[in-house]
């Protein structure tokens, strides 16, 4: 069998599957990364929303052999290393706003509003709009789209906050550090 190589969740992977495997069923099923979930299986329900590159995707409708080696995978395990800290604020928000009913579908959606937001501010802006909102099509069994709405608009603040935040003056000891440095 064929040893296809990526970075999931920023580490190195390797497995040894057939090319025509969906990477869904690689990370579930071969690596154990549970939090993209099966739904349809062509891309539509979008449970399996994760992140290559940066950019949302469904895993259940890409085999194994469209991934390249230099592929960066972001599952929603792997979403709060992206911003250092325990939880991503998109997750911060869905609990804030106690937005899971049966949670099936969240992974998929928080990692769908993420890019989203990512995409917004990619764009210069720090919010997303309504009818970006309206676009997004993450099928939610219990109905919560309310509440997922109200916490996307929650986390994207977050998100802005954390993005703005501004950077601590340089100290002396940076200051003789970089000095050195530059004389060097």
């Amino acid at each position: 069998m064929p040893v296809h190589s990526f970075i999931l969740n920023g580490e190195r992977v390797s497995v040894d599957v057939e090319d025509d495997v969906r990477l869904l069923w690689v990370l579930r099923d071969v690596l154990g990364v549970t939090g993209p979930k099966y739904g349809c299986g062509i891309g539509v329900c979008q449970a399996c929303t994760s992140h290559i590159n940066g950019k949302k995707f469904n895993p259940c409708s890409v085999p194994i052999s469209q991934i390249r080696p230099t592929d960066r995978i972001t599952t929603i395990e792997g979403l709060p290393a992206t911003v250092g800290k325990d939880l991503h604020p998109m997750q911060e928000a869905w609990l804030n706003i106690d937005v899971a009913q049966c949670g099936y579908c969240q992974p998929g959606q928080i990692m769908a509003a993420v890019a989203l937001v990512n995409e917004a501010h990619a764009k210069g802006r720090s919010t997303v709009t309504d009818a970006e909102l309206d676009e997004l099509r993450n099928v939610c069994r219990c109905g919560t789209y309310p509440r997922i709405r109200e916490a996307i608009h929650e986390g994207a603040a977050a998100m802005q906050v954390r993005q703005n935040k501004p950077r601590a003056k340089p100290t002396k000891r940076r200051r003789k550090r970089k000095k050195r440095a530059s004389q060097s």
